[in-house]
């Protein structure tokens, strides 16, 4: 299985900072015994693997070669690939430009690099379907895709939309290689014209597809701000104590997150 990291983004809302966004330290790992900086980019890599993925493909800018100097071509029991996105034009750009190395036969994990969340294995929960999102509750949900549900049964995706009525976000999803051929197909099709993922599935649901949603998330971050950077500091503290997460999601998932730019997450 392929997992992919859209990391061509420009992490204008937390610069400025002399390296990509998605080697932002935030926390710490063990390696071989000695505790060193954990890059936030890892967390998602980490999440991808447990999930099922052997081979991995990060999506980068041309200015972002400090990514491929930092991971190389493993990590973990996972291989890893590159590609490149010319410029920051949206999350649809960026996991469809992985089509250069992915195959016709395997499913996909996607995840967003900036992000923290838990449990760490619970992409392992979505099913082999076309399509399956991980979803995670919030107190902001205008901040984010909100997805809504008839049952499990995705029925639209609510992209940042002030009066969502859904406070379930999707934090990750699931292709199978039928479903990122479908997909891709039709962003194409429809001339590459949605940025946010969660538009172009409500044309794919439109038109016939279908979306399964699991909530198996609990806590949910997004790093991209200085006050999610700090609520990802005592989430993994947390963590580490053997503390329950869900209460700090709760208390500070989105808040203070301005609207994105242009072309999807900054």
């Amino acid at each position: 299985m392929w997992g992919i990291v859209p990391a061509a983004g420009r992490g204008s809302r937390i610069q400025p900072l002399a390296f990509s966004k998605e080697l932002l330290p935030v926390g710490s790992r063990s390696d071989g015994g000695v505790e060193r900086p954990c890059a936030v980019s890892e967390y998602l890599v980490e999440r991808l693997i447990l999930g099922g993925a052997d081979k991995i493909c990060f999506v980068i800018s041309p200015g972002k070669s400090d990514i491929l100097e930092y991971f190389g071509d493993r990590y973990g029991g996972a291989r890893l690939a590159y590609v490149v996105q010319p410029e920051a034009a949206g999350l649809c750009d960026a996991v469809f430009r992985a089509s250069t190395v992915i195959g016709d036969h395997q499913d996909v994990l996607v995840g967003l690099p900036d992000t923290v969340w838990f449990p760490k294995a619970a992409l392992a929960r979505l099913p082999a379907a076309d399509l399956s999102f991980l979803l995670f509750p919030v107190e902001h949900p205008e901040f984010f895709d909100a997805v809504v549900l008839d049952g499990d049964a995705v029925t639209e995706i609510q992209v940042k939309q002030r009066d969502a009525t859904s406070n379930w976000i999707w934090g990750a999803f699931r292709m199978s290689a039928r479903g990122f051929h479908d997909l891709n197909t039709l962003w194409e099709a429809r001339g590459r014209c949605d940025e946010y993922f969660g538009t172009l599935v409500n044309s794919y649901l439109a038109a016939g597809g279908a979306g399964l949603g699991v909530k198996a998330g609990e806590a949910y971050v997004d790093v991209g701000t200085i006050h999610g950077y700090r609520t990802a500091i005592a989430l993994l503290a947390a963590s580490q104590d053997g503390r329950e997460p869900r209460p700090m999601l709760r208390a500070a998932a989105g808040v203070g997150v301005p609207a994105p730019l242009p072309g999807g997450r900054a």
